[in-house]
């Protein structure tokens, strides 16, 4: 596809497709080449902590297969230079009031919705996602600057705790930043996992050291560039680009605390290099989440619901659902309506909105999904919508594809596919679908269809997973950022959103305060007698309720 860009291909395919295949949408918007010109890389470029003459990595554009933009790769010495650069910033930051951080988070917030479509331009370049979908970034940042500019002098505010005797210990928790983050982000949701992650560690009063995915980096040098202008300190946010391998272990080495989003494989390396070195860690890993349609639930809303599940940003979510459990009583007038909506769905790349789903992001990707399903089919499992590749459209596209009759040794079964494949299982009973659902190693989300809300948040409380989703997909819970949202089991450690998505980045100390007489022997007392009265004093204390 090398004399096409993303937008000429769409437009003569529009509306054309293979036989029972999906509809492609029709072309808008700029050209990849248009919206990405080589000025625009070397200008982010230039925001690459590398020194000297380094080698140059490569990027593809996933919607056509042709070269994205050429890269300075950073070294572990780059990475050292970068933590150099970081420190020396973060101590002048971390002295400033919180309000005066958090104001930058709230510029921040105005600039990014002024300007999203050049953040949406770079997320599809990179990505090949729809635009939609793309928005659905620009959206989830702006509320985490929204709640963490507006929330996080209370979250970070000193606290008044029971002091070991009331009145003469006076006891104060406060809230000191870890100092450099090292923040490790994948390509999924180069806008949403870089950023989204970083507003809190900010406006905690951390430096950060990024490694993005490189074939994101340009969104998160965007990113960068947005915060920058809205009141950052230039060195406070270091980027490094390079080989996961080489790279990775140098920011966790010189890290005082790690965030990583990416595969449970890669998350467990990271956890044993931080552990090694006692500095603490967060993870947010992978998944195989399930979606519970109960014999009560709304069908039509539950089919439309299964659609952005399973195939937003082609299913190369961490949060999406790739087990979809229906009870037996409603399941083929489920899977009539499912059906239908998922071969309707509208495939294509141009960088404007109208495409309901677009590419996958690399041959990687590609090759895992195709695998799985024809692994499946071979197995006997069948096809009841996709179940193919669409390469006139791009070199890595998929139609959105639903599989019934998919057993345990199946690998779709079990692996996450990381891709627009979503598995049918039936059920009889309540408690066949929780046991169906917990059924896996992870734990991140889940989503439940009922028309008894009470049942619903019931069942939602039986699933082992950090997110659970009533009457909707992933959005409600991954959007009420006031609320902690990670995994459980092999999906990771540690949240993000909320109190402990910023408490994380700091360190806790308690200042105590003695007044009057210590704890100790005083005022003539022997040891003996300072016990007796310290035994009496502790029973008082319970008598009268104190914690």
């Amino acid at each position: 596809m090398s004399d096409l860009t993303a937008d000429a291909v769409a437009t003569e395919h529009a509306g054309a497709s293979p036989e029972g295949g999906n509809p492609a949408a029709p072309g808008g918007g700029r050209t990849v080449a248009a919206a990405v010109p080589p000025s625009l890389v070397t200008r982010l470029a230039a925001g690459v902590t590398a020194t000297g003459e380094p080698s140059v990595v490569e990027t593809v554009a996933p919607l056509t297969g042709e070269r994205l933009a050429g890269l300075p790769r950073s070294t572990p010495a780059d990475v050292e230079v970068a933590f150099q650069l970081a420190r020396r910033a973060q101590s002048a930051w971390a002295a400033l009031p919180v309000r005066r951080r958090a104001a930058v988070l709230l510029r921040f917030h105005d600039l990014l919705l002024k300007r999203q479509d050049e953040a949406l331009d770079l997320v599809q370049a990179e990505t090949g996602k729809a635009r939609l979908h793309a928005f659905e970034e620009v959206m989830a940042v702006a509320m985490a600057a929204r709640h963490y500019g507006r929330g996080a002098q209370g979250y970070l505010k000193d606290r008044r705790r029971g002091g070991a005797l009331p009145v003469l210990t006076h006891t104060v928790e406060a809230r000191r930043p870890k100092g450099v983050v090292g923040h490790i982000s994948p390509w999924n949701y180069p806008l949403e996992l870089c950023i989204g992650d970083l507003l809190p560690a900010f406006v905690a009063g951390n430096a950060v050291v990024n490694k993005p995915d490189t074939q994101t980096a340009l969104t998160a040098l965007w990113a960068r560039e947005l915060l920058i202008e809205a009141g950052l300190p230039a060195d406070l946010w270091q980027v490094v680009i390079g080989d996961g391998p080489v790279i990775g272990p140098a920011v966790v080495e010189h890290a005082d605390y790690v965030s990583f989003t990416g595969s449970t494989r890669t998350g467990r390396e990271v956890a044993q290099r931080a552990a090694a070195r006692l500095v603490g860690a967060s993870l947010e890993l992978g998944g195989k989440n399930a979606m519970l349609v109960l014999s009560d639930a709304d069908l039509d809303a539950a089919a439309a619901g299964a659609v952005r599940a399973c195939f937003s940003s082609a299913g190369q979510l961490c949060i999406s659902i790739e087990r979809l459990l229906v009870h037996r009583s409603v399941a083929e007038e489920f899977l009539e309506r499912f059906v239908a909506r998922t071969r309707a769905l509208r495939l294509g790349g141009g960088l404007a909105y109208g495409a309901d789903m677009g590419s996958l992001v690399s041959a990687r990707q590609l090759d895992t999904t195709t695998r799985h399903v024809e692994e499946a089919v071979k197995a006997g499992a069948t096809v009841l919508a996709g179940g193919r590749a669409r390469p006139e459209l791009g070199p890595y596209f998929h139609e959105p594809t639903i599989l019934d009759g998919v057993t345990p040794g199946m690998a779709v079964c079990g692996e996450e596919t990381f891709g627009p494949v979503v598995s049918v299982y039936r059920f009889d009973t309540e408690e066949e679908a929780v046991a169906a659902a917990n059924s896996t190693p992870y734990g991140l989300n889940s989503s439940v269809w009922t028309r008894d809300l009470r049942r619903g948040r019931a069942v939602a409380a039986r699933l082992r997973t950090g997110t659970v989703n009533v009457n909707e997909s992933y959005a409600a819970a991954y959007g009420s950022v006031g609320a902690p949202m990670g995994g459980m089991g092999d999906s990771g450690l540690g949240r993000r959103h909320g109190a402990e998505g910023i408490l994380r980045f700091t360190e806790a100390q308690t200042i105590a305060t003695q007044r009057v007489m210590p704890i100790a022997p005083s005022f003539g007392l022997d040891d003996r007698q300072f016990a007796a009265v310290m035994t009496g004093g502790l029973r008082v204390l319970k008598a009268l309720r104190f914690k």
